[in-house]
């Protein structure tokens, strides 16, 4: 993958022309008190590096006349390496990483400003690390200071999402072939989940099993926290408490998506606990499976991201004035959005390092984004009949 990640940062170059970018690795997340999560990588830092630790900084400096790309990380120390984990140092961030120049991330304020003071500009997301920010903004407000007598320096922050984006939307086949891995082990999973969802088990238990088979396969675990929702549960959209006893004759709804090597999947499936449906829920199974079938079918280059949305929520409304939860004429139902009490949520998204990939779905008004080779977007309609909706009494 080294070629990659340099491809990539050599692309981005070109883009910046005679700038720096600036990338911050991901802050260590605290579970509670002293403990902490598994790290994961910001995933710009890991899409142009590879580099898997906190509290390392990336440099791009197309206009340097020896150093393009530098890291600060995190020196060896043998003492703390015992209790945290090898660390790559800054000698491997040459050998392994590609890097130019590597420094001794205390080093950052002293060495960072000769990659900055001949750049036009400074790309640089101002993320949540309020500190880091400062730093950044500190540094670009002294070389503005001393701009005239130099004559050359940063006269503006851009961020890095635009460009770095556009770039992270269109998936290379080495991306494909890992979120094609993810998305067999995540099938795998919920077809185990399928053949194990008895009345009489917890919400939990089926959880478990799930994630079981992710870390087996090799994953990295969840894609994000598996949702596994039985009877009422199913219709919160971001239910994670999972501690129900699941009950026959119910519709258990599941979320669940396998992260292996940074990409994700995301996969959402219905079924009845016990094997078969009720007349009820089958008509309303019925009408999702369509949706998500004539939206597949719009899946495809230069069609348009919003049609995929837009022919799920037509077959949808249709479905809903069929079973006579809706009256009134298609269009102006869909016009005046009736259908939001049942489906109030958008059909897709992209996917990618992201489980909600970066990339943007519209270009100004009325210039919706046009789906190209190598994007990657979900496909989810649903309905959602909340136990306390009030239906038509005609309506099977």
């Amino acid at each position: 993958m080294e070629a990659e990640y340099r491809q990539r940062r050599e692309q981005l170059m070109a883009k910046i022309g005679n700038s720096t970018a600036i990338f911050r690795s991901a802050p260590m997340a605290v579970m509670h008190n002293d403990v902490e999560y598994a790290y994961r990588q910001d995933s710009d830092f890991f899409y142009l590096t590879g580099f898997n630790e906190s509290q390392a900084v990336a440099v791009l400096a197309p206009h340097h006349p020896e150093h393009q790309f530098v890291l600060f990380v995190q020196p060896k120390e043998r003492e703390k390496e015992v209790w945290t984990g090898y660390r790559c140092g800054v000698d491997a961030a040459k050998e392994i990483y590609g890097a130019d120049e590597a420094y001794p991330i205390a080093e950052l304020d002293e060495k960072l400003p000769q990659y900055l003071e001949k750049a036009d500009r400074i790309y640089y997301h101002l993320g949540r690390d309020r500190n880091f920010n400062d730093k950044i903004l500190k540094h670009y407000q002294s070389l503005l200071r001393t701009y005239p007598k130099r004559g050359t320096g940063p006269i503006a922050i851009a961020d890095t999402g635009p460009v770095l984006h556009v770039m992270r939307l269109i998936k290379s086949q080495a991306e494909l072939k890992l979120m094609r891995q993810a998305v067999a082990i995540a099938v795998e999973a919920h077809n185990y989940a399928m053949e194990t969802s008895t009345p009489g088990r917890y919400e939990y238990e089926i959880q478990a099993g799930i994630e079981h088979i992710f870390r087996l396969r090799g994953g990295m675990g969840p894609a994000y926290p598996s949702i596994v929702a039985s009877g009422a549960n199913a219709c919160v959209l971001h239910y994670i408490e999972n501690n129900r006893q699941i009950q026959d004759g119910e519709l258990l709804l599941i979320d669940a998506g396998c992260a292996y090597g940074y990409y994700n999947s995301d996969i959402t499936r219905t079924f009845p606990v016990g094997g078969k449906f009720t007349p009820e829920q089958k008509i309303l199974y019925e009408i999702v499976l369509e949706a998500q079938k004539q939206a597949i079918a719009k899946v495809q280059p230069g069609n348009s991201f919003n049609l995929v949305h837009d022919t799920a929520v037509r077959v949808l409304t249709e479905g809903l004035v069929e079973v006579g939860i809706l009256k009134g004429e298609i269009d102006k139902l869909i016009e005046e959005e009736k259908y939001k009490p049942y489906y109030m949520h958008r059909t897709s998204h992209w996917l990618g390092l992201d489980v909600h990939d970066v990339g943007v779905y519209q270009h100004g008004e009325d210039k919706p984004q046009i789906l190209q080779p190598g994007q990657i977007l979900t496909v989810e309609p649903g309905l959602y009949i909340v136990p306390d909706t009030k239906l038509a009494e005609d309506q099977y």
